[in-house]
């Protein structure tokens, strides 16, 4: 399969974990202390590469069939959950992920908390706090890269696609120091729900035994037909939201 479609998606997934974490590492840093926090995203990769090389060789032994069988499904759910958020936060059923509102109350509770030294870190808030915000994201980028490259095959596309998202989130970071609120993250998430969707579809129904036409081919007609479904499910209920609305009544006008 070629690579590009499989570093894409790991790099748009992983964009979109990356700002989340960066979303806190800035707030605590910022309001907090810089070295109590810096040491907490050392404490957390130091976590992810431990979980990553004692995780990530065993996925290896496992049987193709059944790991494309088992990932193909944890996929496709995680796929229809981003889907399922994104359509209806694009159709106001539900409310926009807002960075700059998040941001702003990792600031305040990050304010509030007292200062406590501990364990020869000087603030014990910012450490487990960046800690726990880039181990979360971090996971999930471990999950992404893991699953996607073994079954493709091919772990060095999905590492360049991870690499390149936290390099780039990382520096813009930096330019900027703030939250990266001008990222469209709903329309991201929706990419990445019709990315997750259409590979857990197309890894689960293979490892079932099911022959695509044109092999890995076929998921160039797969992705379209999932956006397909998608963007008429967004279109779908805007005109629903619509059709329900009742205008307001003109006040009427009395003469005298």
């Amino acid at each position: 399969m070629n690579a590009l479609p499989l570093i894409l998606t790991v790099f748009i997934a992983c964009v979109v974990e990356a700002v989340e974490a960066l979303t806190i590492v800035l707030a605590t840093g910022i309001t907090r202390e810089w070295r109590s926090t810096f040491q907490g995203m050392a404490a957390a990769l130091g976590a992810l590469a431990v979980i990553t090389a004692a995780v990530g060789p065993a996925v290896s032994y496992l049987p193709l069939t059944a790991l494309r069988v088992v990932v193909g499904a944890l996929l496709a759910i995680f796929g229809l959950q981003w889907l399922r958020k994104a359509v209806l936060r694009a159709t106001g059923h539900k409310a926009l992920h807002d960075e700059a509102s998040a941001y702003r109350r990792e600031v305040a509770a990050a304010e509030a908390a007292g200062r406590q030294a501990k364990r020869g870190v000087n603030d014990w808030y910012s450490f487990t706090l960046a800690f726990k915000g880039v181990l979360l994201e971090g996971l999930e980028v471990v999950f992404i890269v893991i699953t996607f490259g073994d079954n493709q095959r091919n772990i060095g596309a999905a590492v360049i696609g991870a690499a390149a998202a936290i390099i780039l989130v990382t520096i813009v970071g930096i330019a900027v120091r703030a939250p990266l609120t001008k990222v469209p993250e709903n329309w991201m998430k929706l990419a990445v729900g019709v990315m997750l969707t259409s590979f857990g579809t197309f890894w689960g129904a293979e490892g079932a035994g099911v022959r695509w036409p044109g092999s890995d081919a076929a998921l160039l007609v797969l992705i379209p037909v999932i956006a397909v479904v998608a963007a008429a499910s967004i279109a779908w209920l805007r005109v629903r939201q619509a059709a329900v609305t009742v205008p307001a009544r003109p006040s009427e006008v009395v003469s005298s």
